[in-house]
């Protein structure tokens, strides 16, 4: 049996039917079916290969801890939450990890808030600590450490800390602390209940592990940091690395030689990848290209996990470069690829405020006109992005959300989805307030709306496509056609349809009446 176990929720152990995109359904709370059909639509029971249960696919940061602690010569393995009744009696440490523990994430925290109800993720995740097998370690004292991304969640749960016997947590890249972590609680030592891994004491990258089994959906890193700076990323606060192409191709092959043949290229802005001094903000095409080709050769399908506007249009206006890459990407195999790109505002002046790299090397002047010419580029080149928006920023004024309804409408035929979310303090912003749906201005609201509407228009066209690869597409596309159409008949229902240019010549009022309710809920939430 395994001495040290590592795991996660249902949510995150799955690879969402081969695609990451449908992950984000279990942000939000569950709605007009049961919920065990939504998770059958968004986080798929996992299989695994073992009798102890071990996936055969887990989430990318989970693999890496767990390869770090298998060199350093620990008994560790992850183990689907499903079979942890397995190792009820025999592990001595449990490690959590997690990208939205309880919700607080931006996409979470805006359903979460606006339906008033608990999200799936959250729910999730209160299931597996109150699971027979979880109570059953800690009633042995088994010692528990949580870490991964969504670590700082516990800061606003110390109550879930106690009532689950969360012994440690541990907030930023834990490779160079988590084997010591470790030591200590199979020693039976007292544990730090919050240890942060400061950006000086992030490894090398020859410090970091390369995986031992595949990554959900294939997603291999090529680099960590990011040099753009964004005020609320907390990304941006740690040093940037490189990963060299024979690391790369070492966990690529991992995850081919167990069958998984498409895979994501993760980093925070993949088209920086290799991109030198002084700003670590130009292309190298000469190294993406490579990349590229070196992810080809193995996947039949690649995607990338981020990309930033300005390197988009900085790549394309100075060498073509998202034309070369298509060629590499878009084969007999692949049709489209897809990323997650960060937009967040419409508006230069409060861009100027809160993300003054994000438009680099272009003026923050431009931000609008450059986020038009690269959903032009990404059109031409066959990329559908899911583009994120956020709301309530602080310094954030009337006139800078109508920026934004502008911009919406200015992408109006842009084959992608547009996704508002509320501010999260996070980054520099951290001590900021959250930003919650008793504030909403009509404003806010018609930027919500005129999102739905275009995500509507446009999600039936992307699902077009987008099971081309899967055999078993043609039964798949049906459902999450009929779930579009009933969403968009309860939108419709409901008056919340918004056309481009609806906004002009209205009054908006400043903010919604202060429900007591939402005010209870956020309360509560948080």
């Amino acid at each position: 049996m395994v001495e040290v176990v590592l795991t996660t929720d249902r949510t995150m152990m799955s690879n969402h039917h081969h695609k990451e995109f449908l992950g984000f359904g279990t942000t939000g709370p569950v709605m007009l079916v049961p919920e065990k059909f939504w998770l059958f639509l968004f986080a798929p029971k996992m299989k695994v290969i073992d009798k102890d249960g071990r996936p055969l696919e887990a989430p990318y940061g989970l693999r890496k801890i767990e390869a770090k602690l298998i060199d350093d010569g620990f008994d560790a393995a992850i183990i689907d939450p499903d079979h942890l009744h397995k190792h009820a009696k025999t592990a001595k440490v449990l490690l959590l990890s997690h990208h939205d523990y309880f919700g607080f994430g931006p996409p979470s925290s805006t359903f979460a808030s606006i339906f008033k109800r608990e999200t799936v993720n959250a729910r999730s995740f209160a299931r597996l600590m109150e699971s027979p097998a979880i109570r059953e370690m800690k009633k042995r004292g088994v010692k528990i450490i949580a870490g991964g991304p969504a670590a700082w969640h516990w800061k606003y749960r110390r109550d879930k800390m106690k009532k689950w016997g969360i012994d440690c947590v541990v907030e930023g890249e834990g490779e160079r602390v988590v084997g010591e972590l470790v030591n200590m609680a199979l020693k039976g030592e007292k544990l730090p209940e919050f240890y942060t891994v400061k950006p000086s004491n992030s490894p090398s990258v020859d410090e970091i592990s390369d995986i031992k089994l595949p990554s959900v959906n294939g997603i291999v890193e090529v680099m960590r940091g990011c040099p753009r700076g964004c005020k609320f990323c907390s990304v941006t606060l740690r040093p940037l690395r490189y990963y060299p192409y024979e690391k790369i191709e070492r966990e690529i092959l991992v995850n081919v030689k167990h069958g998984v043949r498409d895979g994501i290229i993760h980093s925070e802005d993949v088209l920086l990848y290799g991109a030198g001094r002084p700003s670590y903000i130009i292309p190298n095409e000469e190294k993406l290209i490579k990349l590229h080709k070196l992810f080809k050769k193995h996947y039949r399908r690649i995607v990338w996990a981020h990309a930033s506007i300005a390197a988009i249009v900085k790549g394309q206006r100075d060498t073509k470069l998202m034309d070369k890459l298509a060629e590499i990407i878009l084969d007999d195999n692949q049709s489209w690829w897809g990323a997650e790109i960060g937009v967040e505002t419409g508006s230069p002046r409060l861009a100027k405020i809160i993300m003054p790299q994000k438009a680099k090397p272009f003026d923050t002047e431009e931000w609008p006109e450059l986020v038009i010419e690269a959903a032009g580029i990404m059109e031409d080149v066959g990329m559908q992005p899911a583009m994120t928006l956020i709301a309530g920023l602080p310094e954030e004024r009337e006139e800078d959300v109508i920026k934004t309804l502008e911009l919406v409408d200015e992408l109006w035929d842009f084959k992608a989805i547009i996704m508002p979310m509320f501010f999260v303090p996070m980054g520099l912003l951290n001590n900021e307030k959250w930003f919650e749906a008793y504030n909403l201005s009509d404003v806010h609201i018609e930027l919500l709306k005129r999102c739905l509407t275009h995500g509507i228009r446009q999600g039936k066209n992307i699902l077009k496509r987008y099971f081309e690869d899967r055999w078993y597409g043609p039964l798949l596309m049906p459902i999450y056609r009929s779930f579009i159409d009933i969403i968009e008949w309860q939108a419709r229902k409901r008056n919340y349809i918004s056309e481009p240019g609806s906004h002009k010549g209205k009054k908006f009022r400043k903010s919604q009446t202060c429900d007591p309710e939402y005010v209870d809920w956020d309360k509560m939430c948080r």
